[in-house]
């Protein structure tokens, strides 16, 4: 009888150890939740920061940088006119472009005249939109300029000799050769892009 009795004054207190240790397992298990929350929001803020670094690493192309020239000429009806730009890395680094380059026109004197650039869809071609574009060394990005010339040798119309090309996020400029009559000065061009196709 008194075995009996102790053995279930033993037996009584062993429930309130498995109640603790099933609470304690469920403290484990949620801290080691948590834990793992936080090294996952870690993570993520570490890529994130990993992935800005990497973006600011690539530097905007300037225009020391670069060497602009005229690739496709281009032609048709209604007195319209047109060509592709180019621009070329040939600074021995990657860099990147986003935008529209900015123009400008000036007489044999290489004095600024009135121009007016419009941005977006040329009779040539369809906008591409902006976008950015990591150029290695040697590689180029290409944009299509187009005006017309109805009024060539008369007051609407402007005698440009020189072509200014103003690479974007740069205030300097490239200087290229442009023996053109343009309507009012004004030029249309489009997003520069890896390739633009255009309608002959």
């Amino acid at each position: 009888m008194n075995e009996q009795q102790n053995t279930t004054a033993q037996a009584g207190p062993a429930k309130p150890r498995h109640r603790a240790d099933r609470r304690f397992g469920r403290t484990v298990i949620g801290l080691a939740a948590v834990a793992g929350l936080g090294l996952a929001a870690w993570a993520t803020t570490a890529n994130a920061a990993t992935s800005t670094s990497t973006a600011k690493a690539t530097p905007t192309c300037s225009a020391g940088a670069l060497k602009a020239g005229f690739g496709r000429q281009l032609a048709g009806g209604m007195n319209h006119q047109g060509v592709v730009i180019t621009l070329r890395n040939l600074s021995g680094k990657t860099c990147a472009l986003r935008g529209y380059p900015g123009l400008g026109l000036e007489n044999s004197a290489h004095k600024k005249l009135t121009a007016h650039t419009h941005w977006g869809n040329t009779w040539y071609a369809h906008n591409p939109g902006k976008k950015t574009l990591t150029l290695k060394d040697g590689q180029s990005a290409e944009a299509v300029v187009a005006w017309t010339h109805a009024n060539t040798g008369t007051s609407g119309a402007v005698r440009a000799s020189f072509l200014e090309i103003t690479p974007p996020g740069s205030t300097r400029h490239k200087t290229l050769a442009f023996p053109q009559w343009v309507d009012h000065g004004d030029l249309s061009v489009t997003a520069l892009a890896r390739h633009i196709d255009v309608t002959p």
